[in-house]
């Protein structure tokens, strides 16, 4: 529904297109984030809305369409020039700086100072303060960055957008990664933020959410718009609808599980994370073949230790990992990978692929060192081709070219990459 009286919006994209070689990552979409409105952006992965997004912070340039903000076109060629036009970005895995203190990293590239250009560290805690009582963020602005938990380092990216002057605020999948009362406060706070006139895009998979929080709500999917409504016309059903492009069934009707035999075991298990910190301590558990066996808690509680302890990537001080009644503790993650354990990491980008190698690569990348793929130390590319293109069909990964660079894909595509990887490992 539009106002009777057009406002210029804090933001605006007009027809922007994107292709990564030859595949359309965003075609003619628009987008109009007004001031002081909740914008949530829905769609599946591989929907087009991380490209739009980062488009509109500068990380990307378009190459078809135009941005506005305050109804002025501006060239976004990096962060900076987002910066610059008052836009601030909240990006699902934090961009802050783990030894520096909370008014470090809000200050960082805008500090004060005194004197010669010195650091003036007191003004810094001044003003982060009261930015953060401002706006209901409290937060000790001398505490170091990693020992905090993942809800106040996510205050830190918001307050740092802040304290740069943010008049529009992109957050990508903020709550992710925090508890439920953690999640009922950041709505809060976005609620005080547009009541004081910043413009917000809030992306989430979460339908709740967004009726609870949007003012407006446009949907994504395969790289379109679909359209953009309101909650007050539409429901949970409607929006699953808008972003899959047909009727879904919002419960899921789940089956009787019929667990086998014990598959994987962990007994007494000790591990310690990156500071030498005990993560995991004295967990054991048991996961049967025929069932789902989920591990719930906010992140940051030691659930990548854990899947790194089971997978070698991390050692273990203490306890044992049996696989099929085989003690696999302390093996490498290429043998513990050729017994059968797949693993997909939480950081497709870090830990998922090689980026500037090719997709095909990237497919075989826990494999190629096996026939058919090698030969007497030799890459074999018609095997690795071959299987490249059948999964790329198999798991509907959208390229023009299995040759083109995985960093080339849109962040859905990288997802069903080293799923299809992972799920293929025989």
């Amino acid at each position: 529904m539009d106002d009777a009286t057009p406002r210029t919006p804090a933001l605006e994209a007009i027809g922007i297109g994107k292709r990564f070689d030859t595949v359309v990552a965003n075609h003619d979409v628009n987008l109009r984030v007004e001031k002081g409105q909740i914008h949530a952006l829905l769609g599946e992965n591989g929907a087009g809305k991380s490209t739009l997004v980062n488009i509109l912070f500068g990380l990307y340039r378009a190459d078809e369409g135009e941005v506005r903000v305050n109804g002025e076109q501006v060239r976004m060629d990096s962060p900076h020039d987002a910066i610059d036009h008052h836009i601030g970005m909240v990006h699902q895995h934090f961009q802050l700086v783990p030894v520096l203190t909370v008014a470090e990293n809000i200050v960082l590239g805008n500090e004060p100072t005194r004197g010669r250009g010195l650091l003036d560290l007191d003004r810094a805690d001044d003003e982060v303060t009261e930015l953060a009582e401002r706006f209901g963020l409290a937060i000790d602005p001398r505490a170091t960055v990693e020992d905090l938990p993942v809800g106040m380092q996510q205050r830190v990216e918001i307050l740092r957008a802040l304290y740069r002057k943010a008049d529009v605020l992109i957050l990508d999948e903020p709550t992710a990664v925090l508890t439920p009362q953690e999640t009922d406060h950041l709505l809060e706070v976005l609620r005080g933020l547009a009541a004081e006139g910043v413009a917000i895009v809030f992306i989430t998979h979460k339908l709740r959410e967004v009726l609870a929080i949007a003012d407006r709500v446009t949907v994504m999917r395969g790289g379109r718009v679909v359209g953009t409504t309101t909650p007050a016309e539409t429901d949970q059903a409607g929006l699953a609808e808008m972003m899959v492009g047909r009727s879904v069934v919002l419960r899921v009707a789940k089956t009787e599980a019929h667990p086998e035999d014990g598959v994987l075991e962990i007994r007494d298990l000790h591990v310690r994370d990156d500071r030498d910190r005990p993560a995991v301590d004295g967990l054991s558990l048991e996961v049967r073949a025929g069932e789902i066996f989920g591990i719930a808690g906010v992140d940051g509680n030691g659930q990548r230790e854990l899947v790194e302890a089971m997978t070698g990537l991390r050692t273990i001080d203490a306890g044992t990992v049996l696989l099929d009644g085989t003690d696999i503790t302390g093996r490498t993650p290429r043998e513990i990978s050729e017994l059968g354990v797949a693993h997909v990491p939480e950081d497709r980008e870090k830990h998922g692929l090689i980026g500037p190698h090719s997709i095909a690569d990237n497919l075989v990348l826990n494999r190629y060192f096996r026939h058919p793929y090698a030969r007497r130390g030799l890459r074999q590319h018609d095997a690795i081709d071959r299987d490249a293109e059948r999964l790329v069909a198999e798991y509907d990964i959208r390229t023009e070219s299995i040759g083109s660079p995985a960093r080339s894909l849109s962040g859905g595509n990288k997802q069903k990459v080293i799923t299809a990887r992972e799920l293929s490992h025989e």
